[in-house]
């Protein structure tokens, strides 16, 4: 188990462990719990019911958080012609054709988000390999492989983040950051929330969100009440 520190120790003793808290409350605590000296991010972990091993209940997908994630995104896109120039106008960080892909091949790997055009993903898929492992596959069910660039490049840039249940049936997305007041990461949370439950798989039997926790960088999990965040989740 690792060893915390003094600050990580002094802010623990402000949770109750056993306690599953209101959506308000977690967010207000989580701020407090803040441990580090820059402007920590806070992420949410929602534990779903389940079977990831099973291609009928992989839950993953993208959505446009209202307040932002409060970070520059830096975004690569794959195109030529008159995508690329839309590309550029919407305000895409790097763009290119065989050029980007050879200087990917080379090891440069400077953006967040990889974003391409149907036509070139002949191209990109070569670099499945060195993208997949990073999380940086354009995906169509991300919305990351489309022919509608200054749209993508629009959303993600104003605070799109992509979900995907990991082996173990959670989700991990950030919600904001710790400077963010509180109605600004409730927005947040809520969309996930509500994003997570409209994806609910058929497949998936009995109890789907079994757990929610909320947490900043390097500081301890705040437990969130599920039954209550999945009623306000709905109703916004």
């Amino acid at each position: 188990m690792a060893k915390h520190g003094k600050k990580y120790q002094e802010a623990l003793k402000l949770i109750d462990r056993n306690r599953q808290y209101d959506p308000e409350e977690a967010m207000e605590l989580v701020k407090k719990t803040s441990v580090t000296k820059f402007d920590a991010t806070v992420e949410l972990a929602v534990n779903l019911g389940v079977n990831p091993k099973h291609a009928d209940q992989q839950v993953r997908g993208a959505v446009v958080l209202p307040a932002g994630i409060g970070k520059a995104v830096t975004v690569a896109v794959f195109a030529k012609g008159e995508k690329a120039r839309e590309a550029e106008a919407a305000g895409a960080d790097y763009v290119g054709a065989e050029d980007l892909v050879a200087k990917v091949e080379g090891g440069w790997f400077d953006f967040d988000v990889a974003v391409a055009t149907p036509d070139m993903m002949g191209m990109v898929g070569k670099l499945g390999r060195i993208l997949g492992p990073r999380g940086l596959m354009p995906n169509p069910k991300t919305g990351t492989v489309t022919m509608d660039i200054a749209r993508a490049v629009s959303e993600i840039k104003a605070g799109k983040v992509e979900y995907r249940v990991d082996k173990n049936g959670i989700i991990h997305v950030p919600i904001g950051k710790v400077s963010f007041d509180s109605e600004k990461l409730l927005a947040n949370f809520y969309t996930i929330i509500d994003t997570l439950i409209r994806a609910k798989p058929a497949a998936a039997k009995g109890q789907y969100l079994r757990a929610i926790t909320v947490a900043s960088t390097m500081g301890p999990g705040v437990r969130v009440n599920t039954q209550k965040a999945a009623a306000l989740g709905r109703a916004r």
